[in-house]
């Protein structure tokens, strides 16, 4: 048996070969995949997210591909002879039909696994372009999916390197126009194209994944027009049909039509605590002064450094100062001192407490994610009488690694059974930012504190504010969540 049509085989080992064409396919889908890994990656997406998606779109993309070639090619033939409906190795491959049924399995797991659709259709369309621009060579090794008949001069001017696709468009004894060329340069130019508007424009989600659909319709409408093996409908080129409905989603897909029809939740707001709902920065700078004159009296902490202790784990700084054998003996101290003097020292932010509960009542998820352990958290929450607008608290030691690190912030939109894909984290420091961008969430930088500005602003948030009260606006915006600033 062989995988795939035609007899160019690479390898064969007794009753098994392994065809030219299985090969490529492969390629173009494996480097495909290994780039949109890359990409999730910055996005907040697990690697077996990606696993499963990439699987499952394959198996049920050549699925789709194989029905509907049996749809349009020769079904009398098929339905007389149903077994030979699964024999793909005698080839009948159609890629629209693979794009189909692979878009309709991306689109139901993003759906159970609660993932943006259109994040999730922006992140592997227009890398699916790379995998047909290296799959079309298959249709070159098996001198298939070729054009018109033409004369041996209309190669003439082409340069001398190329000479070999020539020589592969002999066909017959006529030479035949190289339309998998075309359109395997074309794709490449549509991911060239693609990446460039999704860096210099202010693209919305679901856009790049409209513009896949709007250039491969044009495209394969243009090739389709000239090649002679086309599957045929009502006398009609089947690609030529689809082509054009592709180019009709896109068009209204990019203007906006379909987000019209499909309703989207409220994104998440998650929030750091300290600094950003909470002032307990007299309080943060009393304790670590405090431990500094039990354990090191002959140190006078500079301004810079105790602003440096807004953000970090207590043990990230204190490891800058101390042997790591005292550090917890320092982390205890500072509690104790932080929690005996807490209520009288905590005060929550301006309109932090007015506007939670509007967020709350208006309808949006709001989680607290703080690298102070969860107790602490929750007191400060209920000294400033904030807690009941909280749908839930993680502190510190509820998840293994701390800010940057993505882990809390995932692990709070697990526990809420919301999507990452639609979240803000709001935060005034440095690891806050980060955090934020290694989850793939939309990060605003709070400068409660005008001297954090400078560090807040070289983190690159999506947005920085000044006020709390300018989440408002963020909300009412149209906003494009699927891009990180980096």
């Amino acid at each position: 048996m062989s995988f795939f049509p035609n007899p160019q085989t690479l390898v064969e080992v007794g009753p098994i070969s392994i065809q030219w064409y299985a090969v490529l396919i492969l390629t173009g889908a494996f480097l495909a995949y290994y780039l949109i890994c890359k990409e999730a990656k910055r996005m907040g997406y697990d690697e077996d997210d990606m696993d499963n998606l990439f699987i499952g779109a394959l198996l049920f993309g050549i699925l789709g591909a194989r029905i509907w070639y049996v749809l349009f090619s020769n079904l009398s033939t098929y339905l007389a002879d149903p077994i030979s409906i699964i024999k793909i190795w005698e080839g009948g491959l159609a890629i629209q039909g693979g794009l189909f049924s692979g878009i309709l399995f991306g689109y139901f797991y993003a759906k159970k696994h609660k993932m943006n659709f259109f994040r999730f259709f922006d992140l592997v369309m227009p890398y699916v372009l790379i995998a047909q621009a290296i799959g079309r060579w298959g249709n070159f090794v098996n001198q298939e999916a070729f054009g018109r008949v033409v004369t041996e001069a209309y190669f003439e001017h082409w340069p001398s390197f190329l000479n070999f696709i020539k020589e592969g468009m002999l066909i017959g004894g006529s030479y035949r126009e190289p339309m998998f060329f075309y359109e395997s340069i074309l794709c490449l130019i549509g991911f060239a194209l693609i990446m460039l508007y999704k860096k210099y424009s202010h693209a919305k989600r679901g856009d790049l994944g409209f513009c896949y659909l709007l250039w491969y319709g044009a495209i394969r409408f243009w090739i389709e027009a000239s090649r002679s093996d086309s599957l045929m409908f009502m006398g009609l080129k089947m690609a030529q049909i689809i082509s054009l409905i592709f180019i009709a989603i896109g068009v209204l897909g990019l203007l906006g039509v379909f987000k019209k029809w499909i309703k989207t939740d409220k994104p998440v707001l998650l929030f750091d605590l300290d600094g950003t709902l909470l002032d307990t920065e007299f309080l943060i700078r009393k304790s670590f002064t405090h431990v500094f004159q039990q354990y090191k009296p002959e140190y006078s902490l500079s301004e810079e450094e105790l602003l440096s202790f807004m953000g970090p784990t207590l043990e990230e700084s204190f490891r800058k100062y101390f042997d790591e054998s005292q550090i917890e003996e320092l982390v205890a101290c500072y509690r104790e001192y932080n929690l005996a003097h807490h209520d009288e020292l905590v005060r929550p932010l301006p309109e932090a407490k007015e506007l939670l509960h509007q967020w709350k009542q208006e309808g949006y998820h709001i989680a607290v994610v703080s690298s102070k352990f969860r107790d602490v958290v929750v007191r400060g929450l209920e000294c400033c009488g904030m807690i009941q607008d909280v749908d839930l608290v993680l502190g510190r030691n509820e998840y293994e690694k701390a800010k940057p690190d993505k882990q809390g912030l995932i692990r709070a939109c697990q526990l809420m059974n919301v999507s990452h894909d639609d979240s803000i984290y709001v935060g005034d420091s440095h690891s806050d930012i980060l955090a934020a961008k290694n989850a793939g969430m939309y990060s605003i930088g709070y400068v409660s504190n005008p001297k954090r500005e400078k560090e807040i602003r070289d983190m690159n948030p999506n947005r920085v504010i000044f006020h709390l009260s300018e989440i408002n606006e963020v909300l009412k915006e149209d906003i494009s969540w699927t891009y990180n600033l980096r």
